[in-house]
């Protein structure tokens, strides 16, 4: 299938907009009024007859107190002098995390507007004043990063740079390809160095993305890129989208795959491989659903996304990327369905990145909940739904701070009207937003 010249990855639309601009930014940065992440730490409020969803269980107690960044004590007396709210019966909940995206400041502002206090990026490059934003404003979700993406010469996604509109991208950009085991692991030291939380490794032959024949990375060299990732501490996670790549990845050793395989549905020694090697899997269904030719035009039409949404990202969130037309969303659902039971770790992860219409289906923040959606009516119950989007990605990632309610946590909270535990679609019914103890 054709793809038209706008089809942008969009991790690549985000490098160059970063680099084009980057003298902008710094010169116009020091004048942004940033909201710093300095709750008080005399500031304490209490939130009182809540529904509570700690991450895990909907527990009994009915009261959270919070004081500075922090979540003080979950249950018991309401310490003097704290500021009340009422949840009214109401839902809370630790953050949301989406376990996939391909972000920018602005991403990150969406986001929090939905109650997804952290995005895990999975493949991007970030300048330190953006890091710096990252750490001391309050109005933007939490980031981690992979750095760039490991692929070698011409490989995923570098197709699409010479079908880009950006002049800049097809004259002067130049991906950081690698070749080698050894190329692999200088690699992954400079990524490490400076700043990657995690690597990503891509395994993508372009079969399912429109642009077969794709060279692909050799396995000495995926090897090669898995293993320096352990020794310097860090995850490797994959991106697959066919089966031969999702085996090849777990055969690699990898901690996780950045999609589901969709190219055929995963045998019995597949699950199983994944399940004993104990790799996680990001379905990233919204992505999936919007790569088979569905629009998600109930979001669109629903007042509690499109009230938060900009002109252009309803615009984008209307369309779809139709570039894999014969899949079937019904045969995802069983795939991911079939991982789940298991024993897999599965996690919530969108996939989105910017507002272009034929990257389309997707917006921050929003597309998150879409996916929960999508995982309930995959087979989730909605309480491990939640799951997918709390504790067990927070596990996964070490986030140890955040993902569940506990006395120490940091104060990274989503309080909601209605019942997610019956009817997920009440996670878009946002009443307040904490990170790091501020109420957005």
């Amino acid at each position: 299938m054709k793809i038209k010249k706008e089809l942008v990855m969009p991790y690549l639309a985000f490098i160059f907009l970063k680099t084009i601009v980057a003298a902008a930014i710094v010169s116009g940065f020091f004048l942004i009024e940033c909201k710093r992440s300095t709750a008080s730490e005399d500031q304490t409020i209490a939130i009182t007859n809540a529904n509570i969803f700690d991450g895990e269980e909907l527990i009994q107690a009915r009261t959270v107190v919070i004081k500075g960044n922090q979540v003080q004590s979950i249950g018991g007396n309401i310490p003097e002098g704290a500021k009340i709210l009422d949840a009214k019966g109401g839902m809370l909940l630790p953050g949301l995390i989406d376990s996939h995206v391909h972000t920018d400041i602005d991403g990150l502002r969406d986001a929090l507007l939905f109650g997804v206090t952290t995005e895990l990026e999975m493949t991007g490059q970030w300048m330190f004043w953006e890091r710096w934003q990252i750490a001391n404003r309050n109005d933007i979700a939490d980031m981690r990063s992979a750095g760039m993406g490991i692929t070698p010469p011409g490989g995923h996604p570098t197709q699409y740079i010479q079908l880009s509109s950006n002049w800049f991208l097809k004259l002067f950009y130049r991906y950081p390809f690698v070749s080698t085991p050894e190329e692999a692991i200088q690699f992954v030291d400079k990524q490490v160095k400076e700043g990657s939380d995690f690597i990503k490794i891509i395994i993508e032959d372009g079969n399912t993305v429109g642009t077969p024949g794709l060279p692909v990375l050799d396995d000495a060299t995926l090897v090669a890129s898995v293993n320096e990732a352990h020794h310097l501490g860090k995850m490797a996670i994959a991106h697959v989208t066919s089966v031969q790549g999702g085996r090849r990845a777990i055969s690699a050793g990898v901690d996780g795959l950045a999609h589901l395989f969709f190219d055929e549905k995963p045998d019995k020694e597949l699950i199983s491989s994944i399940r004993v090697s104990g790799a996680f899997v990001v379905p990233t269904l919204t992505t999936l659903s919007t790569a088979f030719g569905n629009s998600p035009l109930t979001l669109v039409a629903d007042k509690r996304v499109s009230s938060k949404l900009s002109k252009e990202w309803l615009e984008a969130l209307s369309k779809n990327m139709n570039v894999y037309p014969k899949g079937k969303l019904e045969d995802s659902f069983e795939s991911v369905m079939a991982l789940h039971k298991a024993g897999v770790d599965i996690l919530a992860g969108s996939d989105v990145s910017e507002p272009i219409a034929d990257l389309g289906g997707l917006a921050h923040g929003a597309s998150l909940h879409h996916e929960l959606q999508l995982l309930v009516a995959a087979g989730f119950k909605p309480i491990e739904a939640l799951r997918a989007a709390t504790s067990v990605p927070a596990r996964r990632f070490s986030l140890n701070d955040r993902g569940r309610i506990f006395p120490g946590a940091r104060a990274d909270l989503l309080l909601v009207d209605g019942d997610p535990l019956r009817n997920i679609s009440d996670t878009l019914s946002i009443r307040a937003v904490w990170r790091a103890g501020v109420q957005q």
